[in-house]
């Protein structure tokens, strides 16, 4: 089996390292699992791209923007069978993803999303992004029925072939919005086990890209606009 490990960038050489360093190497090797870290660079202006090839990742450069758009790359290039997601900027628990891939397997689930709040870090997300996630993750069991308490985490394990389920990645949101829409998608569809499970977020490296006013506003009118959609 191959897991890849897909981490969008934008100028993280202070995060990158230390993520990719996060990842219990010896851990993989013990299940017999092949390891593919893949990097998605939206054209960095740092050392982010340098230090994730010595690190050994593979590095593609997407120059269209977005959140989104990186994800709907980095997922369509992944060689894996599972695909693991989440930012390199030393926030997620990726010293704990060989455990979620075992509870996977487990399970027999075919997507997994990670709750932040059970295991939040001192300064780990300020006040009003945690409120903020609040209101958006409300919005989503409301409209959706989805009963999940972190709609916006952005750590997922996903097998490659639920994948080929849901609508064609090229549909999905460029920006901040497909983190709750893949969400969505992978949920609703009876065809998917899906599950929530208790995760934790570490306090960052380098500067955050997240606004969280602008970011949260877009998200929230797009799960309105997804929900009534024609």
């Amino acid at each position: 089996m191959k897991v890849s490990i897909v981490l969008p960038t934008l100028n993280e050489e202070e995060g990158i390292g230390i993520t990719i360093d996060s990842i219990k190497k010896e851990e993989f090797k013990k299940r017999g699992w092949d390891l593919e870290i893949l990097v998605v660079d939206g054209n960095s202006t740092d050392r982010t791209v340098e230090i994730a090839k010595k690190k050994g990742a593979k590095v593609i450069i997407e120059p269209r923007k977005g959140y989104g758009r990186a994800y709907k790359t980095g997922l369509k290039e992944a060689d894996g069978d599972i695909i693991v997601t989440g930012d390199a900027d030393g926030t997620y628990p990726f010293d704990k993803v060989h455990e979620y891939i075992d509870l996977m397997l487990k399970e027999n689930l075919d997507f997994i999303t990670t709750n932040r709040f059970a295991g939040l870090s001192k300064k780990a997300m300020s006040f009003k992004h945690k409120v903020g996630n609040l209101i958006l993750s409300l919005t989503l069991r409301l409209l959706y029925g989805i009963n999940i308490k972190d709609s916006q985490s952005g750590m997922w394990i996903i097998r490659k072939e639920a994948l080929e389920k849901i609508k064609p990645l090229e549909e999905f949101h460029d920006g901040m919005p497909f983190s709750e829409e893949i969400k969505i998608e992978m949920f609703k569809n009876k065809e998917i086990k899906a599950k929530e499970i208790p995760s934790c977020l570490y306090e960052r490296k380098g500067e955050a890209k997240l606004q969280s006013w602008k970011d949260g506003w877009e998200n929230f009118k797009y799960l309105i606009k997804y929900k009534f959609r024609g």
